[in-house]
């Protein structure tokens, strides 16, 4: 039988670790000091101990994770997403020490992690961008590329992700005053000190593509999603399939997705993201080359798991399903729960959960690591669980997802649970009129 080392923590840990065991394959866990009884560790076959709490002395410690699968005799690591699995240097460490690397290959990895060379991929597939420039110079360059494109523009790190590295600038006198620390963020945050200029876009929604590859050539698209409801950049909820979208603009979207997967040769699971306006003019933005948060509203309407096609990929099999197979049934809503006090700037609300009842019933899905007893940690991300509701059609999906977060409880630590049952409320919400920058615009309103 196979053995997978499943690199992460928290609830993608735990996802994964299911997928294992659906697919008939082993999974060996990994946890720092502090996780040494959560639910990824329960639950899976085996579990090995990487080091102390901080991430950087564990789950982003290549050499002991390495040495951790080897260890325990895995044939295959899988990275999750977050930590250390867009990083193309590891990706092909796991591949020298004879190991699979569960996702896409290290080359894609470094040319889809680069989002100057990734846009300029894009451009020699014939699929359109948002108006930019390539990486900066100095900030004479920084200046001209501004001017060109026009104000409002966006400084953005080459090597940026999850919506970090990101500077809106409205006027030559920002530029010059953020210009230098953007590079110096850019370093800090991604280790390389590569921005670029491009032109922000007002009145959008972000729209991804799931895409599905083999190494036998093989690429699917899994439709699309909704994920213009966010704050800082952050995704809060996000739908599949998104409303609102014209046939025409949802076949170029799953078309120049598919066009990108072919050229790429992509294998395992990714995203393909979108900015759409108004007119329904479509721009690409980025690819996300692993499995993404919000896959599991996707697995609702199609009936594909994501996470077993990547493990027939990395294991040189076919995928299970063709593009002529997919059909989409129904509309499925996916909120974020977050242990952050929403009233004190969305502050991390680490400490233990005292009690916890999760919603469940008809088409309920529940993403988490959490339950009574359970401690949140202050030292990684501050999701702690994904509420998903999938209905015939969406207003059945709000309903159901009305009723969800409802019956949810999480006490003893501060949650963004609140928030998000207001917003589903919002009449706005209610008639999908909103774009990217709408959530900020109304939080004052939802607190």
């Amino acid at each position: 039988m196979s053995r997978v080392l499943v690199a992460n923590r928290g609830e993608i840990a735990v996802r994964i670790v299911r997928a294992c065991r659906d697919a008939g394959v082993e999974a060996v866990a990994v946890y720092s000091d502090c996780d040494a009884e959560s639910l990824h560790v329960t639950l899976a076959d085996d579990a090995v101990r990487i080091g102390p709490a901080p991430a950087q002395d564990s789950y982003l410690n290549q050499d002991t994770l390495i040495a951790a699968a080897m260890q325990m005799e895995c044939d295959a690591l899988h990275p999750g997403y977050g930590f250390l699995s867009e990083n193309a240097g590891f990706a092909a460490r796991v591949i020298e020490a004879g190991l699979i690397w569960i996702g896409p290959s290290p080359e894609v990895i470094d040319r889809m992690g680069d989002k100057a060379q990734a846009r300029a991929f894009a451009v020699s597939c014939g699929v359109p961008v948002v108006p930019g420039s390539d990486v900066l110079n100095d900030l004479d360059e920084a200046r001209a590329a501004a001017l060109k494109i026009g104000y409002p523009v966006l400084l953005k790190a080459a090597e940026g992700g999850g919506g970090k590295g990101i500077r809106l600038i409205t006027s030559e006198s920002e530029l010059e005053l953020a210009y230098e620390s953007a590079i110096r963020e850019a370093q800090a945050a991604f280790g390389r000190a590569s921005i670029y200029v491009e032109k922000a876009l007002s009145d959008v929604r972000h729209i991804e593509v799931q895409i599905l590859g083999d190494q036998h050539g093989n690429c699917i698209h899994l439709v699309e999603r909704d994920c213009s409801l966010q704050r800082l950049r952050q995704k809060v909820v996000e739908e599949a399939p998104a409303p609102t979208l014209s046939d025409d603009t949802r076949a170029a979207l799953h078309a120049y997705a598919l066009d990108l997967a072919h050229a790429m040769s992509y294998s395992s699971a990714g995203t393909v993201e979108f900015l759409v306006d108004a007119d329904g003019g479509v721009y690409f933005i980025e690819v996300n080359a692993r499995v993404q948060v919000e896959h599991g509203i996707t697995e609702m309407i199609t009936g594909v798991d994501i996470c077993v096609e990547q493990l027939r990929s990395a294991f040189g099999a076919p995928l299970s399903i063709d593009q002529a197979s997919v059909a989409v049934r129904g509309h499925a809503i996916e909120v974020r729960v977050n242990a952050e006090n929403p009233d004190f700037h969305f502050l991390g609300s680490p400490g233990e959960i005292s009690y916890c009842r999760l919603p469940a019933g008809p088409g309920v899905r529940v993403d988490t690591f959490i339950e009574t007893g359970v401690t949140i940690h202050p030292y990684y991300d501050s999701l702690i669980a994904k509420i998903m509701c999938i209905g015939a059609d969406r207003d059945e999906a709000i309903r159901r997802l009305t009723r969800a977060l409802d019956e949810a409880v999480i006490d003893g630590v501060v949650t963004t649970l609140p928030v998000t049952r207001q917003l589903v409320s919002q009449s706005w919400f209610a008639e999908a009129d909103y774009a990217t920058h709408t959530l900020e615009k109304n939080l004052s309103t939802l607190l």
